[in-house]
């Protein structure tokens, strides 16, 4: 089978979860949202395009494998918002917070990153679409839209290397010889905060990575996109496997 492997690193990179009040968490790797909407990014698809986003959702399928997530970075923030008046449309920042009448208010929140991760993805398509692996390549390659890493404030602090492989099985595909990492384990160890262990994540047969291997996890996450305007999500089931860097 065919996939599409590139590789994810920054110094700083968001992956956003359930948010609850001020609190923006981070999951550990890139979620299904965030990887959908880098692919939309990068063939310029705008948000409200949503037939274009939904084809896109409904025939990309995805897997991680995680070299390291990196160390949790969590950032205070203070900002002013104005009295809610469900009336007045505002279309920039300025009119926002300088209405007339307007009384501004103070909210906090804690924004959660992961610093110095790395994460390689492999890309497969399922039933009829209107994008090809090949398509999805040179769009990453050169991208309508800035791509970023979650958050506007995580650019890529390395080139998504996009490349096409053929191989047997998913785990076969996320483990080929990629030209992302340093020139020796060692060099990579030392560079990133690598862990003895890493991880695999992805949706569908629990023996899709491995056969007969051990699922560490089954977990619900609320990532699937569903409109993309109303910011609506839905739930998803992700395995997890995690194996010493030995095997």
């Amino acid at each position: 089978m065919q996939y599409l492997v590139f590789r994810l690193y920054g110094p700083m990179a968001s992956w956003g979860e359930a948010a609850v009040g001020g609190d923006r968490p981070t999951a550990l790797h890139p979620t299904r949202s965030a990887v959908l909407g880098l692919l939309s990014a990068a063939l310029g698809i705008r948000r409200d395009q949503q037939t274009e986003l939904t084809d896109l959702f409904q025939s990309v399928q995805f897997a991680i494998k995680e070299y390291s997530s990196g160390v949790l970075v969590r950032d205070y923030h203070t900002a002013q918002v104005p009295s809610s008046d469900k009336k007045m449309t505002h279309r920039h920042r300025k009119s926002e917070l300088t209405g007339p009448g307007f009384k501004l208010n103070t909210v906090l929140s804690t924004r959660d990153y992961r610093s110095d991760g790395l994460w390689v993805v492999a890309i497969w398509l399922t039933g009829q679409t209107n994008v090809s692996l090949a398509g999805l390549a040179d769009a990453l390659l050169k991208p309508r839209f800035t791509l970023y890493l979650g958050r506007k404030s995580c650019p890529l602090a390395a080139p998504l290397k996009p490349q096409l492989v053929e191989t047997e099985t998913l785990k076969q595909a996320l483990d080929s010889e990629f030209p992302c990492l340093l020139n020796s384990a060692e060099q990579d160890r030392s560079w990133l905060r690598f862990s003895k262990q890493h991880s695999y994540y992805w949706q569908g047969p629990k023996d899709l990575i491995s056969a007969g291997a051990l699922v560490t996890q089954s977990v619900q996450l609320w990532d699937e996109p569903g409109d993309r305007l109303k910011w609506q999500f839905s739930a998803r089931t992700e395995h997890q496997l995690t194996v010493s860097m030995e095997s």
